[in-house]
């Protein structure tokens, strides 16, 4: 189980000396995702749930607006899970995640996800942990089921610093763009960051098939670096071909 305090935020040394070359790949990456998204919209033999979880101001959102920035939005489709509605507490906690499912053709976003059911819930103390170990292998079998019926599952952990996290917060209380993003409930947040750490380090060790991949977050532009490669790496070893003429 990977210790999130031993794992760095940042990019390495030598990965931080050339990141003007960096961005430039990012670049490239984004558009060959262009071309592969579209060839799996053409195809519609399969799918792909990308599953986006991080602490408040980890860049979720920027994320997707860089790194997917010239897929098609006929084939991308972006859901954010916000505090459940109560049409939505009335059903079982994967209720209203399962409806965004994603079809065969589509690229599917998570910001934030049924993870939250294990995460917020269980920090705040709002599930007793019986109920946590249960829907860790509830987890698993939602996700096995994706997996058996042609949808590929993508899990990425933003892992930013609590120094970088407030200063984030902080930036949404000075800037105007980012007037908006503000809530005093993050702050609220930031002071269980403890409890946080230790109950993302449970899924890792319970929710790992698929595995996470752990992205280094206090630099955006490393973030979609690696996110962005990760996903041209995954469309390409679906061995898509263009479909053919129809008669």
């Amino acid at each position: 189980m990977p210790i999130l305090s031993e794992i760095s935020n940042l990019p390495p040394l030598e990965i931080a000396q050339n990141k003007k070359n960096i961005k430039a790949a990012t670049k490239i990456l984004s558009k060959e995702l262009e071309e592969l998204q579209l060839k799996m919209f053409a195809e519609r033999k399969r799918s792909l749930l990308v599953i986006l979880q991080g602490m408040d101001a980890s860049g979720k959102g920027g994320t997707i607006r860089k790194v997917f920035k010239h897929v098609n939005p006929a084939g991308c489709s972006v859901r954010s899970f916000k505090k459940p509605s109560d049409e939505e507490m009335a059903h079982d906690f994967l209720w209203r995640i399962h409806q965004h499912a994603p079809p065969k053709g589509i690229i599917q976003l998570f910001d934030r996800s049924h993870y939250e059911d294990v995460l917020i819930q269980r920090v705040n103390k709002w599930i007793d942990e019986e109920t946590v170990y249960n829907r860790f292998e509830q987890i698993n079998n939602f996700e096995k089921l994706l997996q058996d019926t042609g949808c590929t599952v993508l899990k990425f952990y933003l892992h930013v610093s609590y120094d970088e996290q407030l200063v984030r917060l902080e930036e949404r209380m000075t800037n105007p763009q980012k007037y908006w993003k503000h809530n005093a409930g993050d702050f609220e947040e930031r002071q269980k960051w403890t409890q946080y750490m230790q109950a993302y380090e449970d899924v890792f060790a319970h929710c790992n098939k698929p595995e996470w991949h752990i992205i280094p977050s206090d630099k955006n532009w490393y973030k979609e670096y690696l996110i962005a490669q990760t996903m041209v790496h995954t469309l390409k070893s679906f061995d898509m071909q263009w479909p053919s003429l129809k008669k």
